[in-house]
C-alpha cells in the first residue's frame, strides 16, 4: 500500500536485496563484453581489481589534500597542523572500518547516499546525496584549482614564463577566471566518456608517479630539517588544531570514493573493504611525513599564501631549480589523477540517484558502447569547471568537509542500524570493537564539524534548502519507491475481487 503521509515516505527504505539485484546485471558482463541485456539493458562492468581499487583511493585522497592543504592549514595551526593530521587520520580510520563492513555488505555504486537508503531511509539518503554531490564537485574544483599553480610553477621554472594573472584565478585581485582548471577538468570528463577500465589505468599509473614524487620531497625536505621550526608547537592553541583538522578532513573523500565503484568491481564483497583499508593506511603515512618534513624544513608562517608550497619548499632547500621542476611536473600528472578519481565518483553517486528516480532518469542513462554516464558526466564538467574557473580555493576546502564529515557520519550510523535490522546479512569485513568503533567515529565527525568555519555552516544551509526543495519539488512524487507502491495499491483492489 503506498505510504500516504510525508513522514512514512520520508523514512521509507530500499531492501538491500533490491540494491544488489539492480547491480546484479554487471556480474554477467565480463570486460570487453557487449552490454546489453540484463534487466534493464546496459549495465555498469565489473573490471576493477584490487590494486586498481585502491589506487582510486590512494590517489583521490592524497593529493586532495597534500598537495595545497599545508598553505591553508599551517596558518591555522602552526607546527600543530602534524597532530591535526593525526585527528583527522584517526577519525577516517574509525570511519574506514565503517566504511569497509558497509561496502562489504552492500556492493552497489552510490556509497554512503545507498547505504543510507537501506538503513534511515529515503529522505535522509536525499540529503546525504545532495551533500556528496557537493562534496565531490567542491572537492574536485578545488583540485583543479591547486593543479593550476602547480602548471603556472613549472612553466616559470621551465621557460621562465607564466600563464597570464588574468587567465589564472578566480575574479579579484586582477583575475578573470582559472583557464588552466577549466581545461583540466574538460581533459578529465573525455577521458571517463571514453571509459572506465582505460580511467582505472591510467589512475594507477598516476599514482605510483604521485608516490614516488612525495617520497621524493620527504628525502630532500628531511635533509633541511630544523628542529626550531617545530617550536612553539601549538602557537595558536587547541582550537587552531581542531580548525585545521576540520578544514583537512576533506582530503579522506578518497574512501568514500572507493565505495563509488561498488558496481563495478571484481569480487566486491572482499574487494571493498581491503581496498579502503590498504588506501588509508598509505595515505595516513605519507600524509604524516609529508607533513613533519614539510613543517621542519620551513617555518610555519611562510605557508601563508605560498603557492604551490611543496615544490617552491624544494627550490628554496637546494637553491636550484631541478629539483622543484621535476616535483611540479609529479604534481601536475598526480593532481590529474585526483580530479579524475573525484569527478568519476560524483557521476556514480548521480547515476544511482537517477536509477532510483530521485533525480531525472537522465543521469542513470549508460553509453552501449562504452558503458559510461556520458550526458551525466558533462553535466558534472559543466558544473564543476564553472566552480573551479570562479571560485577561490579557500571558499571550497571547508564546504567539501562539511559534506565529507556528514555522509562518513551517516555511514558509521547505518552500520548499527543495519546490525539490528539485517544481522544475518552476509558481511565480507566486520567493524571489530562493535558497536564501540561505530559510535566513536560519529563523535569524531561531530568535533571536526564543530570546528569549520561560521560561513560553511551558510553555504550547507543554502545546499540542504535546495535538498529539500528538489526532493519535495521531484523526487518524492518520482521515486521508485513511490511508484512501486502506487502500482501495488492500484492492484491490490483487482486481486482482492479475483479473491
Amino acid at each position: 500500500m503506498a505510504s500516504n503521509t510525508v513522514g512514512a515516505r520520508l523514512l521509507r527504505r530500499k531492501p538491500v536485496s533490491a540494491l544488489i539485484a539492480e547491480s546484479e546485471g554487471a556480474d554477467a558482463l565480463p570486460a570487453g563484453a557487449p552490454e546489453e541485456g540484463g534487466r534493464s539493458g546496459i549495465h555498469l562492468r565489473r573490471s576493477i581489481g584490487l590494486w586498481q581499487l585502491s589506487s582510486i583511493g590512494i590517489g583521490a585522497t592524497i593529493g586532495t589534500g597534500i598537495f595545497f592543504v599545508l598553505n591553508s592549514a599551517v596558518p591555522s595551526a602552526g607546527p600543530a597542523v602534524i597532530l591535526s593530521f593525526v585527528i583527522a587520520a584517526i577519525t577516517a580510520g574509525l570511519t574506514a572500518l565503517c566504511y569497509a563492513e558497509m561496502a562489504s555488505a552492500i556492493p552497489v555504486s552510490g556509497s554512503s547516499y545507498s547505504y543510507a537508503y537501506a538503513t534511515l531511509g529515503e529522505g535522509v539518503a536525499f540529503v546525504v546525496g545532495i551533500c556528496l554531490l557537493m562534496e565531490y564537485g567542491v572537492s574536485a574544483s578545488a583540485i583543479a584549482v591547486s593543479w593550476a599553480e602547480y602548471l603556472n610553477k613549472f612553466l616559470d621554472l621551465a621557460i621562465g614564463w607564466q600563464i597570464p594573472d588574468q587567465l589564472a584565478g578566480a575574479p579579484g585581485d586582477g583575475h578573470w577566471f582559472n583557464l588552466p582548471a577549466l581545461l583540466l577538468v574538460a581533459m578529465v570528463c573525455f577521458l571517463l566518456i571514453r571509459g572506465v577500465s582505460e580511467s582505472v589505468k591510467v589512475n594507477a599509473a598516476m599514482v605510483a608517479v604521485k608516490i614516488v614524487i612525495l617520497v621524493l620531497f620527504i628525502g630532500v625536505a628531511l635533509t633541511a630539517f630544523h628542529s626550531g621550526n617545530l617550536t612553539p608547537f601549538m602557537p595558536l592553541g587547541i582550537g587552531g588544531v581542531q580548525v585545521a583538522a576540520s578544514s583537512i578532513f576533506f582530503s579522506f573523500i578518497g574512501l568514500d570514493a572507493v565505495s563509488t565503484a561498488g558496481e563495478e568491481v571484481k569480487n566486491p564483497r572482499r574487494t571493498l573493504p581491503l581496498a579502503i583499508i590498504i588506501s588509508l593506511v598509505v595515505v595516513t603515512l605519507l600524509y604524516i611525513l609529508v607533513a613533519l618534513a614539510g613543517i621542519g624544513a620551513q617555518p610555519w608562517e611562510k605557508f601563508d599564501g605560498q603557492e604551490a608550497g611543496l615544490a617552491q619548499i624544494l627550490q628554496d632547500i637546494t637553491g636550484q631549480s631541478w629539483p622543484a621542476m621535476i616535483f611540479a611536473v609529479g604534481a601536475i600528472i598526480s593532481i590529474f589523477s585526483i580530479t579524475l578519481v573525484v569527478i568519476y565518483g560524483q557521476t556514480r553517486i548521480l547515476y544511482s540517484m537517477g536509477r532510483d528516480g530521485m533525480l531525472p532518469k537522465r543521469f542513470a542513462q549508460l553509453s552501449p558502447r562504452t558503458g559510461t554516464p556520458v550526458w551525466n558526466t558533462i553535466v558534472v564538467g559543466l558544473g564543476v569547471g564553472a566552480l573551479a574557473a570562479f571560485i577561490p580555493l579557500e571558499k571550497l576546502a571547508d564546504i567539501t568537509s562539511l559534506g565529507t564529515l556528514i555522509a562518513f557520519s551517516v555511514v558509521s550510523i547505518g552500520v548499527i542500524v543495519l546490525r539490528r535490522t539485517q544481522p544475518d546479512l552476509p558481511r565480507g569485513f566486520k567493524v571489530p570493537g562493535y558497536p564501540v568503533v561505530p559510535l566513536l567515529s560519529v563523535g569524531f565527525c561531530i568535533y571536526l564539524i564543530t570546528g569549520l568555519h561560521a560561513d560553511t555552516f551558510e553555504a550547507g544551509a543554502v545546499a540542504l534548502v535546495v535538498a529539500v526543495a528538489v526532493y519535495f519539488g521531484y523526487s518524492i512524487k518520482h521515486s521508485k519507491l513511490e511508484r512501486a507502491e502506487e502500482t501495488a495499491a492500484v492492484e491490490q483492489p483487482a486481486d482482492s475481487k479475483v479473491g
